[in-house]
């Protein structure tokens, strides 16, 4: 990735914090590969009187794992193009203080709040 591309996009984020977040996107994609591992390694539950509930909740859980996982590998394909920590909707910076939240955040806070943007 070109330093400039980088410094162009990421104007409000030092290398430091780049790193850092860097990091926190690939601890959560190894905990959510985990995750999903675990949900498929483990059936929903026995026949019964809860299987229907169990099922569905199981299947929720796995949804919501690979939605996230989703989301995180999509942040870390936006940090090595470049764009990451610009909102995808208006263009303007992500706060750190967001990222160090929800690294995989995609639109800035008034967006977010705007309503309509998503994840």
């Amino acid at each position: 990735m070109n330093k400039q591309v980088m410094d162009a996009h990421n104007a409000d984020l030092t290398h430091e914090d780049l790193a850092v977040l860097r990091e926190d996107l690939h601890e959560q994609r190894r905990f959510r590969q985990e995750q999903l591992q675990q949900l498929q390694a483990t059936p929903p539950g026995e026949p019964g009187h809860h299987a229907a509930s169990q099922t569905e909740v199981h299947a929720k859980l796995a949804a919501s794992a690979r939605m996230v996982l989703t989301d995180v590998e999509q942040a870390l394909e936006r940090m090595d193009e470049g764009c990451y920590g610009s909102c995808q909707r208006c263009g303007r910076p992500v706060s750190l203080a967001r990222l160090l939240i929800v690294p995989q955040a995609r639109y800035c806070g008034c967006c977010q709040q705007a309503g309509g943007a998503g994840r």
